[in-house]
């Protein structure tokens, strides 16, 4: 279990909670860590836990039939998901693979499950969660049909600037060329290119320890 100020400091949906609602939610919660590159679960697998990226990096992908390896998104530092496998109660659609040494806090299925019976702010949280879930996924369909390899990188960079999802990201979002190149499906040697560019533009600045954005509105836009 996790303590209440804990729980405040990994996740912010929680500082809406009542006081009895963040001390019911930190009970229900473990932190683990993964070493880089581990898988932390497998498509197909249970994992009936909802989980919150307290530090580090996660990458939610699946193999298509066809051997090509799909990535649905990243989930940086501030981050939670799996809610919906969790209320459905269903396996995993998706591997979990850590890119970089990583902490997650995981909420047991009986916690998630009391939350959402009985707190409205924990169910307010949930639709804008979901809502802004969707929108991504969608975008993610429309952009790996239609979009070049920088459009995709400067769609993937964008997407993790997403106030609702990732509250944690500010300004600046600490990833390096190979994790952008993992994330949106192309070789770290294309990612560079594709930041270059990007910085060219005067959509990014891209820095030692990761990439700064100056224009979200056009990066969110780049190849329409």
């Amino acid at each position: 279990m996790v303590t209440p100020e804990r729980l405040q400091h990994i996740a912010a949906w929680s500082r809406d909670l009542a006081a009895g609602e963040r001390e019911r939610a930190g009970a229900g919660v473990v932190e683990k860590s993964f070493a880089r590159g581990s898988t932390i679960c497998t498509s197909g697998s249970r994992l009936d836990a909802w989980t919150g990226v307290v530090d580090g990096l996660v990458k939610l992908s699946t193999v298509a039939h066809s051997g090509k390896t799909v990535t649905y998104t990243g989930v940086p530092a501030g981050g939670w998901f799996g809610e919906g496998s969790v209320l459905k109660n269903e396996k995993r659609r998706y591997d979990i693979v850590a890119l970089r040494d990583t902490r997650l806090a995981m909420m047991n299925r009986a916690t998630f499950l009391w939350l959402f019976e009985n707190s409205s702010a924990f169910n307010r949280f949930l639709v804008g969660q979901l809502n802004e879930r969707l929108g991504q996924f969608m975008g993610l369909l429309e952009n790996d049909r239609r979009l070049d390899a920088t459009g995709r990188v400067a769609r993937c960079i964008a997407s993790m600037f997403n106030p609702v999802l990732y509250p944690a990201v500010g300004a600046h979002l600490d990833i390096s060329q190979e994790e952008v190149g993992l994330l949106a499906g192309v070789s770290r040697q294309i990612a560079n290119q594709c930041l270059k560019t990007l910085e060219g533009e005067g959509l990014i600045r891209v820095e030692y320890c990761g990439v700064s954005v100056v224009d979200l509105e056009r990066l969110r836009g780049y190849g329409d």
